[in-house]
């Protein structure tokens, strides 16, 4: 219990930091833009178009698995682990209310693990593991990309650290998972296409 304890003190310690002692009104609008669903339709083209273009073949089996990596993220952090949980979302929790930069509003009542961390390592996991397996190159900005959109979480005050570390831990499970099912798919098609 001492060390659950130590633990939870040591993520409020690192939340303060980030969303108090190192916010700053230059950054507040940019947080709350990484942190928004619309601002990154764009990428998302982009992959498609990238995928279409560059691995035309396997098409199909990406999009559809790009997708099920999603459902499957969002579904097993927002409606399984959350409610299990129960952990508070700092702009809920009675003992910082009144102590955070609240940017964003703040949500569902819980906040572990965060479904924007677990969504995008998710499929910074799994494009990763796409690209690397059919064109051979190794997209590491995909996880700094995840990243970011982390800390935005905890910078506009809707997550602990704690929340965003799970739901990446969630991420990367999911999207490996999605990943040697997307390999296995492949591997099917090559020796389809090679009959």
């Amino acid at each position: 219990m001492q060390i659950a304890g130590s633990l939870k003190e040591a993520d409020k310690a690192l939340f303060y930091l980030i969303n108090k002692k190192l916010s700053f009104t230059g950054l507040d609008q940019i947080m709350l833009l990484l942190r928004n669903q619309y601002t990154w339709v764009p990428l998302y083209l982009f992959f498609l178009l990238f995928f279409y273009f560059n691995c035309r073949k396997y098409l199909l089996p990406i999009v559809a698995l790009s997708l099920v990596t999603f459902a499957l993220t969002d579904f097993t952090s927002a409606s399984l682990i959350k409610p299990f949980v129960g952990r508070l979302r700092p702009c809920h929790d009675p003992t910082l209310q009144f102590n955070l930069n609240n940017l964003a509003g703040c949500g569902g009542i819980y906040g572990m693990p965060s479904s924007h961390a677990a969504n995008h390592f998710g499929l910074a996991t799994f494009w990763f593991s796409v690209i690397k397996n059919t064109i051979g190159q190794k997209w590491f900005w995909l996880f700094v990309w995840a990243f970011i959109i982390c800390y935005a979480q905890v910078y506009v005050g809707v997550h602990f650290p704690g929340d965003v570390i799970v739901g990446a831990l969630l991420g990367l499970t999911i999207g490996t998972l999605t990943s040697n099912i997307f390999r296995q798919r492949m591997a099917l098609i090559d020796s389809i296409k090679a009959d």
